[in-house]
Protein backbone atom coordinates (compact mmCIF):
# COMPACT_ATOMS: atom_id res chain seq x y z
CA UNK A 1 0.00 0.00 0.00
CA UNK A 2 1.05 3.55 -0.49
CA UNK A 3 0.23 6.36 1.71
CA UNK A 4 0.33 10.01 0.26
CA UNK A 5 0.24 13.30 2.70
CA UNK A 6 0.13 16.54 1.44
CA UNK A 7 1.17 19.32 3.09
CA UNK A 8 1.65 23.19 2.28
CA UNK A 9 -1.57 24.79 1.77
CA UNK A 10 -2.95 27.82 2.97
CA UNK A 11 -4.04 31.24 2.72
CA UNK A 12 -2.20 33.17 0.05
CA UNK A 13 -3.39 36.55 -1.60
CA UNK A 14 -4.11 36.83 -5.50
CA UNK A 15 -0.92 36.73 -7.33
CA UNK A 16 0.89 34.75 -5.05
CA UNK A 17 2.67 31.38 -4.58
CA UNK A 18 2.27 28.58 -2.86
CA UNK A 19 4.23 25.23 -3.27
CA UNK A 20 2.59 21.91 -2.01
CA UNK A 21 4.31 18.90 -1.37
CA UNK A 22 3.43 15.12 -1.11
CA UNK A 23 4.99 12.93 0.65
CA UNK A 24 4.75 9.20 -0.21
CA UNK A 25 5.70 6.06 2.20
CA UNK A 26 4.75 2.33 2.82
CA UNK A 27 6.63 1.76 -0.68
CA UNK A 28 8.70 3.52 -3.10
CA UNK A 29 6.83 5.91 -5.48
CA UNK A 30 9.93 6.08 -7.85
CA UNK A 31 8.49 3.85 -10.82
CA UNK A 32 4.83 5.40 -10.40
CA UNK A 33 3.24 7.82 -12.18
CA UNK A 34 2.06 10.98 -9.81
CA UNK A 35 -0.28 13.35 -9.95
CA UNK A 36 -2.30 16.38 -8.50
CA UNK A 37 -6.18 17.19 -8.69
CA UNK A 38 -8.18 19.61 -6.93
CA UNK A 39 -12.07 19.92 -5.45
CA UNK A 40 -13.22 23.44 -5.63
CA UNK A 41 -16.20 24.41 -3.28
CA UNK A 42 -19.56 22.92 -4.24
CA UNK A 43 -17.74 21.33 -7.81
CA UNK A 44 -16.51 17.70 -8.54
CA UNK A 45 -12.61 17.03 -8.70
CA UNK A 46 -10.60 18.03 -11.45
CA UNK A 47 -6.90 17.04 -12.82
CA UNK A 48 -4.83 19.93 -12.36
CA UNK A 49 -0.95 18.24 -13.37
CA UNK A 50 0.53 14.90 -14.15
CA UNK A 51 4.59 13.65 -14.01
CA UNK A 52 5.63 10.58 -14.91
CA UNK A 53 8.08 7.73 -13.15
CA UNK A 54 11.21 9.49 -14.33
CA UNK A 55 10.05 13.26 -15.04
CA UNK A 56 10.40 12.90 -18.26
CA UNK A 57 6.67 14.15 -18.76
CA UNK A 58 4.87 16.50 -17.57
CA UNK A 59 1.25 17.80 -18.39
CA UNK A 60 -1.29 19.90 -17.02
CA UNK A 61 -5.02 20.80 -16.55
CA UNK A 62 -5.91 24.02 -19.24
CA UNK A 63 -7.01 26.04 -16.37
CA UNK A 64 -3.33 25.99 -14.61
CA UNK A 65 -0.89 25.53 -17.47
CA UNK A 66 2.02 28.46 -17.53
CA UNK A 67 1.34 29.15 -13.74
CA UNK A 68 1.98 25.80 -11.91
CA UNK A 69 4.80 23.57 -12.00
CA UNK A 70 4.87 20.02 -11.31
CA UNK A 71 8.37 18.05 -10.14
CA UNK A 72 9.57 15.22 -8.28
CA UNK A 73 12.17 13.61 -6.34
CA UNK A 74 12.36 9.89 -6.14
CA UNK A 75 15.45 9.83 -3.83
CA UNK A 76 12.71 11.44 -1.23
CA UNK A 77 9.63 9.98 -2.35
CA UNK A 78 8.02 13.01 -2.72
CA UNK A 79 6.27 15.30 -5.45
CA UNK A 80 5.76 18.95 -5.58
CA UNK A 81 3.26 21.54 -7.40
CA UNK A 82 4.70 25.02 -7.66
CA UNK A 83 1.43 27.54 -8.00
CA UNK A 84 2.25 30.80 -9.21
CA UNK A 85 0.11 33.79 -10.29
CA UNK A 86 -2.92 32.32 -7.94
CA UNK A 87 -6.35 32.74 -8.76
CA UNK A 88 -9.21 32.86 -6.68
CA UNK A 89 -10.20 30.19 -8.56
CA UNK A 90 -7.72 28.38 -7.48
CA UNK A 91 -9.29 27.95 -4.41
CA UNK A 92 -9.45 24.33 -3.82
CA UNK A 93 -8.92 21.14 -1.65
CA UNK A 94 -5.74 20.08 -3.44
CA UNK A 95 -5.15 16.22 -3.70
CA UNK A 96 -2.06 14.12 -4.36
CA UNK A 97 -2.44 10.96 -6.31
CA UNK A 98 -0.38 7.89 -7.91
CA UNK A 99 -0.68 4.91 -10.12
CA UNK A 100 0.98 2.08 -11.02
CA UNK A 101 0.09 1.97 -13.92
CA UNK A 102 0.78 3.93 -17.16
CA UNK A 103 1.02 7.63 -16.85
CA UNK A 104 -1.61 8.20 -19.10
CA UNK A 105 -3.98 6.42 -16.17
CA UNK A 106 -3.20 9.23 -13.65
CA UNK A 107 -5.18 11.50 -15.56
CA UNK A 108 -8.47 9.51 -15.05
CA UNK A 109 -7.96 6.74 -12.41
CA UNK A 110 -5.20 6.63 -10.20
CA UNK A 111 -4.55 4.02 -7.72
CA UNK A 112 -3.53 5.99 -4.62
CA UNK A 113 -5.07 9.47 -2.95
CA UNK A 114 -3.57 11.86 -0.47
CA UNK A 115 -6.39 12.97 2.25
CA UNK A 116 -5.79 16.68 0.97
CA UNK A 117 -4.44 20.16 1.78
CA UNK A 118 -7.25 23.09 1.74
CA UNK A 119 -5.29 26.17 -0.75
CA UNK A 120 -7.14 29.31 0.07
CA UNK A 121 -6.85 32.67 -2.63
CA UNK A 122 -7.82 35.85 -1.06
CA UNK A 123 -8.48 39.15 -2.76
Amino acid sequence: QVRLVESGGGLVQAGGSLRLSCAASGRSVSNYAMGWFRQPPGKEREFVAGISWNAGSTFYGNSVQGRFTISRDNAKNAVYLQMNSLKLEDTAVYYCAATSGPTSQIRGAPDYWGQGTQVTVSS
